[in-house]
């Protein structure tokens, strides 16, 4: 009758392996090994990621503060004017 989709072409020296969906464990030992891997990863890189975040977000602060004050007129200039 035809080819079904799936079955169109034959693909000749690509083995497949494949597991059946009875057989598989969608959420295996989440809570027992999951968490804690999450955690040691997470402790593992928080000391490589977060000091940067920490060091421009200074900067960012510092350099809009420091912009705010330059902005501003200084009173001193003009204490005489009528």
């Amino acid at each position: 009758m035809g080819l079904h989709f799936g079955n169109l072409a034959r693909v000749r020296h690509i083995i497949t392996y494949s597991l059946s969906p009875f057989e598989q464990r969608a959420i295996p030992n989440v809570f027992s090994h999951g968490v804690p891997n999450i955690w040691r990863r997470f402790s593992s890189q928080v000391l490589k990621v977060v000091p940067p975040f920490v060091a421009a977000y200074l900067l960012y602060s510092w350099g809009t503060q420091e912009f705010e004050r330059l902005k501003r007129k200084n009173p001193a200039d003009y204490e005489h004017d009528q």
